[in-house]
């Protein structure tokens, strides 16, 4: 898959996103919000974007983990 390619989908899958966000209807809504991730599926899947996929790997390193999460609501509920 090409750059320009790429590029494409990743836009298209934005604004599938921002649309999915803005509509009325949660069921059409949701539905947007499916197709653009299909969007990026397609793209991590045919497209191979090193890029994307670094991205994507540093997002899920960041959040913060169950046990940690688990932790601190244990905390706050002995309070």
């Amino acid at each position: 898959m090409s750059w320009w390619s790429v590029l494409l989908f990743l836009g298209l899958a934005a604004l599938l996103w921002r649309r999915g966000l803005a509509h009325r209807d949660d069921v059409i809504g949701l539905f947007t919000k499916f197709l653009a991730v299909l969007v990026l599926v397609v793209v991590v899947v045919a497209g191979q974007p090193l890029l994307l996929e670094l991205c994507l790997l540093a997002l899920a390193l960041w959040l913060p983990s169950a046990l940690q999460c688990e932790r601190q609501s244990r905390g706050e509920l002995g309070s």
